[in-house]
């Protein structure tokens, strides 16, 4: 449990952090889902950050129907609720943009990305406990930035000295992250995120990248989870 506990921590920390910075237009509304869904996140890392890891996932920042709705990373809401058995009140962010509701577990809409990757891991591991006894997912940063159209803002679009701040804190929380659970293989989903390991832990030995199962990326339209299988075994990591 001690793991846990230092995940818990680092997260807090993450949490307070990032949520003292501001953001310029065409940003409008920046949520923190480690402020108004902590307790889903308190409870993902409690029930399954208890160990060292061999594989860690590492996405970008959390989609407006998954992690912004329940708090875990490409938090899809049946693979919360139903696989992994979280379900907790989820309250609002402070400043709500009407066209991106936080509506948490009764949110209609799903999460396309989660539901491929974690589609793929309750497909090929009998039980949430035995994925999670080698494996954790994780997002780089925590806050969803819009537009006040409710049109989604990624992190690497962000102007460069408000980037240089964000990045500084989300660094600090990856290096942890890895510190604590010293895993065999840190794989980035998608581009951006390889590059956030290779910059903050670039002598680790066992670095890969794994598609973006993004409904934007027509190459995860066509067959993500058998690209994203062949990906894990060429790489060796299943």
């Amino acid at each position: 449990m001690e793991i846990a506990l230092q995940l818990i921590y680092a997260a807090r920390k993450l949490r307070d952090s990032v949520n003292k910075l501001s953001f310029s237009l065409p940003i409008t509304h920046v949520y923190n889902p480690l402020v108004y869904a902590w307790e889903a996140h308190k409870l993902y890392l409690e029930n399954f950050g208890k160990s060292t890891k061999k594989v860690i996932f590492l996405g970008m920042n959390p989609g407006p129907f998954g992690m912004a709705q329940t708090g875990v990373p490409f938090g899809e809401i049946s693979a919360v609720r139903d696989w992994m058995n979280i379900e907790v009140p989820i309250a609002k962010p402070p400043v709500e943009n009407p066209k991106r509701p936080v509506e948490g577990f009764n949110c209609p809409r799903s999460e396309v990305s989660g539901r491929r990757l974690w589609g793929l891991m309750e497909k090929r591991f009998q039980s949430p406990n035995q994925f999670f006894e080698d494996h954790l997912i994780f997002n780089y940063c925590p806050l969803v930035f819009m537009e006040a159209s409710g049109r989604n803002v990624t992190p690497d679009k962000i102007p460069l000295l408000e980037r240089k701040l964000l990045n500084e804190a989300c660094d600090e929380h990856l290096r942890q992250v890895v510190s604590l659970l010293d895993p065999g293989w840190c794989i980035g989903v998608g581009g951006f995120a390889r590059k956030c390991f290779e910059r903050v832990i670039p002598d680790h030995p066992k670095l890969g990248t794994l598609l973006h199962p993004s409904p934007a990326s027509p190459a995860a339209n066509l067959g993500w989870e058998g690209k994203a299988v062949r990906q894990l075994t060429e790489l060796g990591v299943w």
